[in-house]
Formats: structure tokens, C-alpha cells, sequence
């Protein structure tokens, strides 16, 4: 997640849509892929997702939306290497670390976030990202938390000066849904297009980057 700066958020109940999309995203370097667990067959598609691309080492596939540990911990035994919630849940993330797997959970004040680093958490997910407060958020918390590694989600978009504003104030990396992976790219199956997008966002954060030392 770091090392791209960006992780695609999306979620369908059609396995091949789900598979398509997930392999446009790796194409275009973002290989750690958030499936949200949104839906009443969330669980299935995405057990099949892993059983499609366990032999690809580049894809890092996790799971989002997750508010309680039992579902932590069933998508976690069907394969899932990190997990994401809206919430902060102590809970999840003893689920987590049982299994050595990561949890990012969502915050949404200095306390949270750093309650959550009490919990053995690396990375938060600010969450709503441009409703918590935006950059402006980010920079004010890492003033006296430097070592405090944030993810924004929710008001990322793929605009060049959004994504030098979150950079800028501090972010380890960031979290991209519908911006990213649009109605329209899903309804009309043009996987190439989210490549394309994947891979201008990843130049733009790298040219953000250049010449700065991340903690």
C-alpha cells in the first residue's frame, strides 16, 4: 500500500466483473485490492476471487467494510490478507492479530487513531476522508503523531492537486472507489480504461513523492 500509494476500493457480486477488475488494477501496479463485503453474496464471490488468484503473486487482495469480528475473522480463513472497517473495532483487531494479518480500521479523531496504534494498528483509514476534516485533518494529527501512517477514503479523487494535498499533508497513502473504478468503466466492462487510470494515478504520487523522504 505504501509502496503504490494507492489502494482500489470496489465492490460487485459478479465474479468475472470482480476478476476483471481486480486484474486492470494490478496491470496498472496497484496490486493490494480492497473487496468490500457489501452485499448478500459478498462472502462467495469473494472466496472465489482467491481461489482465481492464488497463483498470482503480484495481487494482494483484501477485504473492506468490516464492522465485527466474526466476519473478520470468516474472510480472513477464506484467504483475505488485510482487512478494513469504517469503524474502530478492539475486537477485530485481536482477530487480526492472532492471525498476523493487518487491520485498518476507521478513524476519525487523534484518539481513535491513536487507540488504535495501541492495538498493534500500522496504518488508519481516516474515514470519511474529506469529512473528517481532509488534508488539513492529516497535517494537524501528524504534527504530534509523526510516526501515525494514514489512509483517507472518501473524498480521494484522481485529480492531481487532491492527491498533492493529501500527499503533501502527510498521508502514507490513499483509498480510491467510485473515482477510480467509475459506474460507468464497470457497466461497460472497459477494464483497459481502469488500467490506464490506475497507472496515471500511481505516476502522479510518484511525482508527488519525488525528492521527499516518507516516514
Amino acid at each position: 500500500m505504501i509502496e503504490t500509494g494507492v489502494t482500489p476500493v470496489f465492490y460487485t457480486d459478479d465474479v468475472e466483473r470482480a476478476a476483471n477488475i481486480i486484474s486492470a488494477c494490478a496491470d496498472g501496479g496497484a496490486c493490494c485490492v480492497e473487496f468490500t463485503n457489501r452485499g448478500d453474496q459478498a462472502a462467495l464471490v469473494f472466496a472465489e476471487l482467491v481461489r482465481r488468484f492464488q497463483q498470482d503473486e503480484r495481487i494482494i487482495l483484501g477485504v473492506g467494510s468490516i464492522v465485527e469480528p466474526s466476519a473478520a475473522g470468516l474472510f480472513i480463513q477464506m484467504g483475505a490478507n488485510f482487512v478494513v472497517g469504517p469503524v474502530l473495532n478492539p475486537e477485530i483487531a485481536r482477530v487480526c492479530n492472532r492471525y498476523k494479518v493487518a487491520y485498518i480500521p476507521g478513524c476519525g479523531s487523534a484518539s481513535e487513531i491513536s487507540h488504535a496504534e495501541e492495538l498493534g494498528v500500522e496504518i488508519c483509514k481516516v474515514f470519511p476522508g474529506a469529512e473528517v476534516g481532509g488534508p488539513a485533518f492529516v497535517k494537524a494529527v501528524r504534527g504530534p503523531m509523526p510516526w501515525t501512517r494514514i489512509m483517507p477514503t472518501g473524498g480521494v479523487s484522481l485529480d492531481e492537486a487532491n492527491l498533492r494535498s493529501w500527499f503533501e499533508a502527510g498521508v502514507a497513502c490513499v483509498g480510491i472507489g467510485s473515482n477510480l473504478i467509475t459506474n460507468e468503466i464497470i457497466t461497460k466492462g472497459d477494464f483497459s480504461s481502469l488500467t490506464e487510470n490506475v497507472h496515471r494515478v500511481i505516476d502522479t504520487i510518484k511525482h508527488i513523492r519525488h525528492g521527499k523522504v516518507l516516514y
